[in-house]
């Protein structure tokens, strides 16, 4: 029912290897589920969860169906930097490694660990790609716009806030500069198989709450896909636009959250955050409002901002 495999993702300038551990389930009759956690390597509370579902599984063996896959670390690399990028030396080109999907094997640091990855997940049936956002976001599942499938597997999971995300011609301009391309929820979608991204709450640290999302949405993505008897839990999460919104500093200092807005708020154009203030002079340097009608799903708390910093993001609601 269970098979721990050791695998070498990619070499070191010294020689040392960096490996994984590719956990397995299931008797490969039925679908194959691929997941994979710590892409990011400040993002644990996936790991968690996939070591808590690993118990799960063991326990209701008599009932699986189908193949799990699943990779607790992806990236060893910014997982013990408790990093969210690899430093320049590894990887100047490919520093974050959910850029470069479905990687390269003759390619860069990054790009060989994709492809490696890519070897398991690009046989499967649908992914589930576990991220972790900070405390100054609220926790959502991230899918493709307009791909039922992705919709589908999306409100299985069964996070409040589902985030429709456009991709290639449909997106704006920040899809492309950032390279979102190479997202691996987008590179498997573009392939065929149903991906979505779980942003648990939290990161750095194991947050219960957080963590007891991710399994439940691990178990009922398993029930949605036929691999565990019964239904997923009714959802009735809020449907919203991903990537629209940003409230950005115009300039830096210290911002000071001191309005009513908090996470979660459904918000109105012009409603009041914050101030962004110069700490030496005291000057006000940006009033901080929003700018459209939403929810507000990220909301920075780190009061050292630089220009250009997104403060607040509002995902605009959407009917599809």
């Amino acid at each position: 029912m269970h098979d721990a495999e050791r695998i070498t993702l990619a070499r070191l300038p010294s020689g040392v290897e960096l490996e994984t551990t590719i956990h397995t389930y299931g008797d490969g009759d039925g679908p194959t589920l691929y997941v994979q956690a710590a892409q990011h390597g400040r993002e644990i509370n996936g790991s968690e969860v996939l070591r808590r579902l690993h118990a799960e599984l063991l326990a209701r063996r008599d009932d699986f169906s189908g193949t799990l896959v699943a990779v607790p670390v992806a990236d060893p690399i910014t997982f013990d930097r408790v990093s969210y990028t690899a430093p320049e030396p590894l990887d100047s080109v490919n520093a974050n490694m959910n850029r470069c999907w479905p990687g390269d094997e003759d390619g860069t640091l990054h790009e060989r660990m994709a492809a490696t990855l890519w070897e398991y997940a690009g046989d499967a049936d649908a992914i589930v790609d576990l991220h972790t956002g900070g405390l100054e976001m609220l926790s959502h599942t991230v899918y493709l716009k307009g791909d039922a499938e992705c919709r589908a597997l999306a409100e299985a999971f069964n996070i409040d806030l589902l985030l429709a995300e456009a991709a290639g011609e449909d997106a704006d301009a920040e899809w492309e500069d950032r390279d979102f391309g190479g997202k691996l929820r987008v590179a498997a979608t573009q392939e065929g198989i149903p991906t979505i991204t779980p942003e648990l709450a939290h990161n750095t640290e194991l947050v219960e709450d957080a963590i007891d999302a991710g399994l439940a949405g691990m178990l009922d993505v398993l029930r949605h896909l036929d691999m565990l008897p019964g239904e997923p839990a009714p959802t009735n999460a809020t449907i919203a636009r991903n990537h629209l919104g940003r409230v950005k500093a115009a300039d830096s200092g210290l911002f000071h959250v001191d309005g009513p807005v908090g996470l979660g708020d459904y918000v109105e154009p012009g409603d009041y955050v914050g101030t962004v203030y110069d700490p030496t002079s005291y000057e006000a340097l940006q009033e901080v409002t929003v700018d459209r009608e939403g929810i507000v799903y990220s909301l920075e708390k780190e009061a050292t901002v630089t220009a250009g910093s997104t403060l607040v993001g509002v995902a605009l609601l959407l009917e599809e």
